[in-house]
């Protein structure tokens, strides 16, 4: 599996984080269900972006990416992401791309224009379109692609700019300059898995012009199928808008999760099919949050890890929804069917929800530990409670049901059970 990963000039944005997650719980499935993964996602350390954010900062490129790249792997640890079995950086594979150049051009599919850029040249691939589901004259150049009065066809898209000053450059038989980004995807993909392999994931809004150019790149030079199967997950949008960097409506995975536990955010990319859009505000956030809470709350008696039964009837259902595409909102509510159970009592109902929640990355905390917020009691509140007590022992249950409210106005709920009193956030 090879999914486009990020451009890493700024922070990941919840857009960015629906991908981390979406395939992180595909590789988890395929796993379960008995496959060998071999996981690649892609670091584009080298971009027009890249290269505008670093001349604004005044700093080097390579001091700039790594510093994002190093917040994106803090940003998907905290997301619950496994990280891939191959993280190729597109300055690692400049060669492998100079190559894979060279064989288009032998194949007269590039060509280096005037300018001394080598172009694609689209209309001589004859499959060209076949994702999108585009004809050619319906086709118009993509957002990085640079309009260049030189190219024989408006549609065809650069391979290797040409050098400019004060820019990473590399050598190559077509002079100094440096690859362009639709050629990094096809070389790794070929280096790491060979041709054709099996899936090939990214966001909606890659499937053109990005995934289109990918496939007349590795299937023109290759004269073979590249990708047995396409999967891409719908927009994140806000107020109706797809969220993105260049709209300037999007909001980072760190500022989120400033407000949000980790594995609410997680659980709320979850709710949703992973082809659906996916609306962001902070009242579904809330609701996620108060939902995950309910499957806390369902485990509080039990903290042991169990091995999934996959003949028990929940079970069956939780893999035939994960079966048909990925299916995590119905996979979702089985978990609460599974909960509704445990809290009746049933310890077996309790050991599959917390098993069933490892396939998909959740349930693992221990549960008090969640619903008291992700860390230890806060000191304020052990104290209060134990002032709770204290009254409740002299018998002055006034003071004692006023500590409860003043607790509940800031969230707290208290539950006195077996003699003890624990809480939890609401």
């Amino acid at each position: 599996m090879y999914v486009c990963g990020m451009t890493v000039y700024d922070y990941c944005h919840l857009g960015h984080g629906r991908v981390l997650v979406i395939f992180d719980v595909v590789r988890r499935w395929l796993r379960v269900s008995g496959y060998r993964v071999t996981y690649v996602r892609n670091i584009t350390d080298i971009d027009d972006k890249i290269i505008k954010r670093a001349a604004e900062n005044r700093e080097p490129v390579d001091a700039l990416t790594e510093r994002f790249i190093r917040a994106m792997d803090e940003d998907a640890a905290a997301l619950g992401v496994e990280k891939p079995d191959h993280e190729p950086r597109a300055t690692q594979y400049v060669q492998p791309m100079v190559e894979l150049i060279g064989q288009l051009e032998e194949k007269a599919l590039a060509y280096q224009s005037a300018s001394g850029d080598v172009n694609y040249a689209v209309r001589r691939f004859p499959g060209y379109g076949k994702l999108s589901g585009k004809s050619l004259d319906e086709l118009r150049a993509g957002e990085r692609v640079d309009v260049d009065q030189s190219k024989e066809d408006p549609l065809d898209f650069v391979l290797w700019k040409r050098s400019k000053p004060g820019e990473p450059t590399w050598k190559s038989p077509w002079g100094e300059g440096r690859p362009g980004w639709h050629i990094e995807c096809s070389a790794m993909s070929r280096q790491l898995l060979g041709q054709p392999f099996d899936i090939h994931g990214g966001g909606q809004d890659l499937q053109f012009p990005h995934h289109e150019n990918e496939i007349a790149q590795s299937e023109g030079a290759a004269g073979k199928k590249f990708v047995n199967y396409w999967m891409h997950n719908g927009f994140v949008r806000v107020d109706e808008e797809k969220m993105s960097k260049s709209l300037g409506n999007f909001f980072t995975v760190r500022d989120i999760l400033k407000k949000y536990d980790a594995e609410v955010v997680r659980f709320f990319i979850l709710r949703a099919h992973y082809r659906s859009p996916l609306n962001y505000s902070d009242a579904h956030l809330e609701d996620a949050k108060s939902a995950l809470t309910r499957l806390y709350t369902a485990l509080k008696n039990t903290n042991a890890s169990v091995a999934v039964d996959w003949n028990e009837p929940h079970a069956v259902r939780f893999k035939a929804a994960m079966d048909d595409d990925f299916g995590t909102p119905e996979a979702v509510s089985v978990l609460f069917d599974l909960a509704t159970a445990a809290n009746t009592g049933n310890a077996a109902a309790a050991g599959q929800l917390r098993a069933l929640g490892v396939v998909l990355g959740i349930l693992q905390r221990d549960a008090s530990q969640f619903l008291q917020g992700g860390s230890d009691a806060d000191a304020w509140v052990s104290e209060r409670i134990a002032a709770r007590e204290a009254a409740r022992k002299r018998k002055d249950f006034k003071a004692a049901d006023d500590i409860r409210q003043e607790l509940l106005d800031k969230g707290i709920i208290l539950e006195d059970k077996g003699g003890k009193t624990t809480w939890r956030r609401k």
